[in-house]
């Protein structure tokens, strides 16, 4: 009886852990990922991916003096700035803060909030940078071609620029409608990594149009993919294995 009492009492113990992580610390705790494609590389960029806003100042806050800290060449986000419209304005506040040029492309709680696309190309380009809707521009002192796309067409427009060519889309199975064309990399989001992740067995659900890409470094027919699993939460604001998180990628 006593070993059931002590079993029972670690089990517990444990049980909380697990929330308290899950619920209030790695919802929270980002996560710096470094990520080498070349080596010499000639290009360094932050990616950044499914913000889902809803008021914390202090952890946007955060998010925006890492990236300047990092002091990439430009900022690229794939989707999902807020939920709701009502925080719109106060999520471009900061992104305003940004000392690099910031690229984006909308995710889908970016059209279903119905949030203003002028007020959002408004506020990057006052960054130096742009919102792209099945669209391409050519950055970086000619180095870089973007083409970001919208993620409302299923044509992929053709990509006529040079330099490193990077797609950026929303949703990660992107690269499975690219007809042969081949990128030097695509940043996609969409997927949060699940949000929840169990050793050896990986995310225990993900949403629609992720396919196998759930987070991470995929190698694909397009071209590298790499799978940002996001900086806020969807539903629960629940992390487990799978920290918010800044990538640097050097291409």
């Amino acid at each position: 009886m006593r070993k059931l009492k002590i079993f029972l009492g670690l089990l517990v113990l444990v049980g909380l852990s697990v929330l308290i992580n899950s619920c209030l610390i790695e919802p929270t705790w980002i996560k710096i990922e470094h990520l080498r494609l070349n080596a010499p590389s000639s290009v360094r960029l932050v990616h950044i991916s499914d913000i889902h806003h809803e008021g914390d100042r202090k952890y946007l806050a955060g998010i925006i003096s890492k990236i300047n800290t990092l002091q990439p060449e430009f900022v690229c986000f794939t989707g999902d700035l807020v939920e709701d419209s009502t925080y719109l304005s106060e999520t471009l506040s900061y992104l305003r803060q940004i000392k690099v040029p910031v690229y984006g492309v909308p995710g889908n709680h970016d059209f279903w909030s119905h949030s203003s696309f002028v007020e959002i190309e408004t506020a990057l380009r006052s960054t130096g940078g742009d919102w792209l809707t099945d669209e391409e521009i050519t950055i970086a002192d000619g180095k870089v071609t973007l083409l970001g796309l919208s993620g409302q067409n299923q044509k992929i427009p053709p990509v006529i620029g040079g330099g490193k060519r990077i797609l950026l889309c929303h949703y990660p199975d992107c690269v499975d409608q690219v007809q042969g064309r081949r990128f030097d990399l695509v940043l996609a989001g969409h997927s949060h990594g699940g949000q929840v992740r169990l050793p050896f067995i990986g995310a225990l659900h993900v949403p629609y149009r992720t396919g196998s890409y759930d987070k991470g470094l995929f190698h694909t027919p397009a071209g590298p993919l790499y799978v940002n699993p996001g900086l806020g939460t969807f539903g629960p604001r629940v992390r487990f294995f799978c920290r918010p998180e800044i990538t640097v990628i050097e291409l």
